[in-house]
């Protein structure tokens, strides 16, 4: 039976960058950014929310980028 949807996945932001990673696995923050029209600021705290709850995984380079992937 289909379980209902978990509500931090009704944010239209997260939705977006959770369907983005689904379809390139793996994507750098600047990326991320360009293909949602988010703010730095608000992607960013939308990326903690979804890494927090296990949704992606985040790796900061040491040149101060950091990418996302899908960790499904």
């Amino acid at each position: 039976m289909f379980k209902g949807l978990n509500p931090l996945l009704h944010s239209e932001l997260r939705l977006a960058v959770m369907s983005l990673l689904i379809s390139v696995e793996e994507a750098d923050f600047v990326y991320i950014r360009k293909e949602t029209g988010a703010t730095a600021g608000n992607l960013s705290v939308q990326i903690d929310k979804l890494s927090a709850a296990g949704y992606v995984e985040v790796t900061r380079r040491s040149e101060g980028r950091s990418r996302a992937r899908f960790a499904g």
